[in-house]
């Protein structure tokens, strides 16, 4: 048997384990055997990851970052929160109603009115 190429990968196995073409089990990958088409996958991740990080960054300064905005830009003050005169839960004032002087967290409690204990 005539051989042109020198390199062991080239070479027949003469047995199972043997250093050879045949001799290597591999595990099946499509990739397995190209590693340019794996990297050139890999650097279209990465660039598709950076893509949309800046434009995450980009919407997240647009909302203005964590704080609440007013409609002039500037942080919103903060809101007053109050207890139900009924049940005592602490809502904000904008959620709530008001019955005379009292505050309620919802109408029902307002038509309930104060509990007596």
């Amino acid at each position: 048997m005539e051989v042109h190429c020198r390199k062991p990968a080239c070479q027949p196995a003469s047995a199972p384990g043997a250093p050879g073409r045949h001799g290597r089990i591999r595990a099946f990958s499509p990739l397995a055997g190209s590693s340019n088409v794996r990297n050139l996958l890999i650097l279209i991740l990465v660039l598709f990851g950076i893509w949309w990080a800046r434009g995450a960054v980009r919407r997240f300064k647009a909302r203005g970052g964590f704080g609440r905005k007013s409609a002039g830009g500037e942080p919103a003050a903060p809101e007053r929160m109050l207890e139900c005169r009924r049940c005592g839960l602490i809502v904000p004032e904008s959620e709530g109603v008001r019955g005379g002087d009292d505050f309620y967290c919802c109408d029902e409690h307002r038509r309930a009115g104060h509990r007596s204990d």
